[in-house]
């Protein structure tokens, strides 16, 4: 009779996944705490691991020699590895997520989890400055889409467990279950009204769970009760945002500056190219070992108020420039921890000189750490509502909330002035990945592009002449006709252009040559390639046409710019929108169309 149980059991199991399956609501449910736990000790596994490696490579008493040797191979392994077998894993993952989110349908391979936790490990264990959080969202949102796809799920629904999986692992890197379910809609979805919200806390509640069950219930850091000690105080944080505002500035332009400066040298370099990073943070460390890995130790140091001001200026520059280095040479590793680091330094320094000037009025240095690290992260991270409630939950500390909050808008709103775009997003941009921000999403009941675009036409070569561009369009509608090498789109060129150089006898002129001289006679309009994306709203496209004059817009992909997956015409939205004779309206006389 047991037996008979056992060989039930499979034939049950199945029956289950299949009723949940007919049950969306139940089947999210259940896999929302399955991979909140599962990411859960997952994370905790990585977490753990890495400090058993770290106390390895630098053991108490160490050489100093260590300092510059171990960083150096390190990077020189994980190089290796990223080039040879996982290059998904370089750098912290966040843009990978979104990028997975957006345009590859959720899809994040096994192998590319397992590259990203391996790379990562030796990375952070052999000192490379950068933080576990960032990797960990990549690693649990992998594991997220890899379990939806096992079990057959749709698109949709692979999708929509992708900020499950890394909120909860963000919950498990961090402690903070409030700030990851922040952090999910406010920087992987973009939307604080995301439909998945019930899925995303149940995935951080489990993976809270599991996290206090193996380290208990510990901040992250143990901070004194600090307070506002007078209203005149307020002036400080004031400064404190700036200063931090103009770091965060200084910290994201470095950062990408360098990693433009790498991404130009030769492709086959690039399994070299951390060593860079590497070797730069052991000279750095073997001199001033404070900047080795994440810091989270000197952190805690500063902000119970062990400062000394010239320890603290030198730790913040250093950690900027090891960090930039690091990240941009292409060693795994995100840059959350770093911009903790860096924010706690800063406003260390800020707290000392104020406390230095005005002793009776201000808070110790530490006060203006702990308010620095959230200064620094949202003017870095650019997610502000997610900063002060992380600060909150890190510290369990809500007594400075109010100067958190004053130094965090005006470093968010210094960073948005000086750099217009965020760095995930310049990030993914310097990847050749067009991802949609928040202000460019809309509901579902917006018509997108996809609904009015229509098959892409066979486009014309640049080498090819007017005479035979002429006859292959002769009998088109369109007003512009896409232009594209070997390597794809290249431009659009007006079916008008052609026709009046084909007038004028130029039957030999080429393509190339006719979009050179269209470019010089239109100006700044023609200068940037004319394109929309399929999930932007038709309003968009509308927008797109009047600012270059084009009523024919291509519909490229978000991997790659120069891939055409339609093209989009004024007539065809304007049918959409169900607007009759649409070929006998100009949107130059509607220019309300284009808002």
């Amino acid at each position: 009779m047991p037996a008979i149980r056992i060989s039930a059991l499979p034939a049950r199991l199945v029956r289950l996944v299949e009723d949940l399956r007919r049950k969306e609501d139940r089947l999210a449910l259940v896999l929302s705490l399955v991979i909140g736990a599962l990411v859960g000790l997952v994370v905790v596994a990585f977490i753990l691991l890495t400090g058993r490696l770290t106390a390895l490579m630098y053991p108490a008493g160490g050489a100093g020699w260590r300092r510059i040797v171990v960083p150096t191979l390190g990077s020189l392994i994980t190089g290796y590895l990223l080039y040879k077998y996982f290059p998904l894993a370089r750098g912290s993952g966040i843009p990978q997520t979104r990028a997975a989110l957006f345009i590859h349908d959720g899809r994040i391979s096994l192998r590319s989890v397992m590259g990203k936790f391996l790379c990562c490990v030796i990375s952070l264990a052999t000192g490379i400055p950068l933080g576990r959080e960032g990797p960990s969202v990549y690693i649990g949102s992998g594991l997220a889409s890899v379990i939806a796809r096992r079990l057959g799920l749709s698109r949709a629904q692979t999708r929509a467990l992708i900020p499950v999986g890394g909120a909860a692992a963000l919950t498990a890197a961090f402690n903070t279950p409030i700030a990851a379910v922040l952090f999910s809609l406010e920087e992987i979805i973009g939307d604080l009204h995301a439909p998945v919200l019930g899925s995303i806390v149940l995935a951080s509640g489990a993976s809270w769970m599991v996290l206090h069950l193996v380290l208990h219930d510990t901040p992250l850091f143990h901070v004194p009760g600090y307070h506002l000690v007078s209203p005149a105080e307020l002036g400080a944080y004031v400064v404190l945002g700036i200063v931090g505002g103009l770091s965060s500035v200084a910290f994201v332009k470095l950062l990408l500056w360098l990693r433009a400066r790498f991404a130009k040298m030769p492709r086959a370099s690039q399994w070299i190219q951390p060593v860079a990073g590497g070797l730069t943070v052991g000279i750095l460390g073997f001199f001033v070992p404070q900047i080795l890995g994440v810091g989270y130790d000197q952190v805690e140091r500063v902000l119970n108020g062990d400062v000394v001001l010239k320890v603290v200026v030198t730790l913040a520059v250093l950690k900027i420039i090891a960090t930039s280095v690091a990240y941009a040479s292409g060693n795994a590793g995100g840059i959350f921890g770093p911009s903790l680091f860096i924010g706690s330094m800063v406003g260390a320094t800020v707290g000392s000189v104020a406390h230095l000037l005005f002793p009776a009025a201000t808070a110790g240095p530490g006060a203006y750490a702990l308010v620095g690290m959230g200064t620094a992260f949202a003017g870095i991270i650019r997610t502000p509502l997610t900063s002060v409630i992380m600060i909150f939950e890190v510290t369990r500390d809500y007594t400075i909330i109010v100067p958190l909050m004053i130094s965090n808008l005006i470093a968010f709103y210094i960073s948005q002035k000086l750099q217009k775009e965020p760095i995930y997003q310049a990030l993914a941009r310097q990847d050749g990945l067009h991802l949609p921000t928040s202000s460019s999403r809309t509901h579902s009941a917006v018509p997108l592009v996809s609904s009015a675009a229509r098959d892409v036409p066979e486009a014309l070569a640049p080498e090819m002449t007017i005479g035979v561009a002429a006859e292959r369009v002769k009998d088109s509608s369109l007003e512009s006709w896409p232009v594209a090498d070997e390597l794809g789109l290249v431009g659009m060129v007006r079916t008008r252009h052609i026709a009046h150089a084909l007038d004028q006898g130029k039957l030999d002129m080429t393509i190339e040559r006719l979009m050179q001289i269209a470019r010089r006679s239109d100006g700044d309009k023609a200068v940037a390639l004319p394109h929309v994306h399929n999930d932007q709203p038709l309003s968009r496209a509308l927008a797109r046409m009047r600012e270059n004059g084009h009523k024919v817009l291509p519909v490229v992909s978000r991997a790659n710019a120069r891939i055409m997956l339609g093209v989009v015409t004024f007539g065809d939205i304007l049918k959409e929108f169900g607007v009759d004779n649409a070929e006998e309206l100009d949107y130059r006389d509607h220019p309300d169309l284009g808002t």
